[in-house]
């Protein structure tokens, strides 16, 4: 029986590195996104990943974004992030707090066959969330190069400024469908010289 694993999280040095993997390529306009919605295209997974509440909504905050340019979660206070989330009759799939030690991150990714996290951008700032719950083409082309939004999602989140992105971990609940993030944060100056005192 399926349960808790650690996913692999991949450290992808930022800027013109060609080994790099693509990333997302096609922008999500708020009517494509909508017609993919409505569409024959989109199964129940997809309506569950992208329904409101959801960390890959790109509604999540009322306002229409790209879910696939970074977006600074953590400049949000956990008790307004989740305030936000929970507005009317919106389920609540993500969840988010902030320790003396750490940043936590939970999301519900319902349908998700597979959940990759990596950690690239200039100076090793963004987390790259991506999963898939739809087998890509047979064609061999990459499935985040083309319309990525009808084979799998995408969050990508800038971290704060205090994270420690070398020891970012992430988990993935097989049975509850959720995915967990841990960033540590760095450890003051003073804090390193009390543990070693």
């Amino acid at each position: 029986m399926p349960g808790r694993r650690a996913i692999d999280v991949r450290l992808l040095p930022g800027g013109g590195d060609a080994a790099a993997a693509p990333k997302w390529r096609m922008s999500l306009l708020e009517n494509t996104f909508s017609g993919f919605l409505q569409g024959a295209g989109a199964d129940t997974a997809a309506r569950a990943v992208f329904a409101e509440g959801s960390l890959f909504c790109p509604f999540l905050f009322g306002n229409f974004f790209d879910p696939a340019d970074p977006f600074p979660l953590w400049e949000f206070e956990s008790d307004v992030l989740l305030a936000a989330l929970r507005r009317g009759n919106a389920r609540t799939t993500v969840d988010w707090a902030e320790t003396d030690c750490e940043y936590y991150l939970r999301a519900d990714v319902p349908g998700g066959r597979r959940c990759d996290v990596e950690v690239s951008g200039d100076a090793m700032k963004v987390i790259d969330i991506c999963g898939l719950w739809r087998a890509p083409a047979a064609d061999g082309r990459d499935w985040r190069c083309g319309r990525w939004w009808e084979h799998g999602f995408v969050r990508r989140v800038e971290l704060p400024e205090d994270a420690e992105w070398r020891k970012v971990e992430a988990h993935f609940d097989d049975c509850e469908g959720a995915l967990e993030i841990k960033v540590p944060k760095t450890a003051d100056d003073d804090d390193a010289h009390h543990a070693t005192a």
